[in-house]
């Protein structure tokens, strides 16, 4: 159950970090550049998704330590496409097409039949 709820947070933090890094990048904020260098110490949502990213790795890998390689990473990286689509559609308004729900689908029924066969 343990390796479940470590794969699920890599997954969460995964994520989370995608969603704050759009955030770092939309305006009023924006990628840092040469005239404005300092303004990237004062983006709290970039460096917050660049810790959230490293907590991925790191429960990614502990993920690893428990579980086959060809099990853990579709999971993450489906898990990943879902929940960054959603959270796409409900906080950035993006468009969610009838395409992006059956390729949802289809992902996360491809992930089930490679992992099916496990514990």
């Amino acid at each position: 159950m343990l390796k479940w709820i470590i794969l699920f947070a890599g997954i969460a933090a995964n994520a989370s970090a995608s969603v704050l890094i759009k955030v770092a990048m939309t305006p009023p904020r924006r990628f840092p550049s040469l005239l404005h260098p300092l303004e990237i110490w004062q983006n709290w949502p970039l460096w917050l998704g660049l810790g959230l990213y490293g907590a991925a790795f790191l429960l990614y890998a502990a993920a690893l330590a428990r579980l086959p390689l060809h099990v853990a990473h579709p999971i993450l990286t489906a898990g990943a496409i879902a929940a960054v689509a959603l959270v796409s559609f409900f906080f950035f308004h993006e468009k969610f097409y009838g395409m992006t729900f059956f390729g949802i689908i289809f992902i996360i029924l491809g992930v089930l039949m490679i992992t099916i066969n496990i514990e």
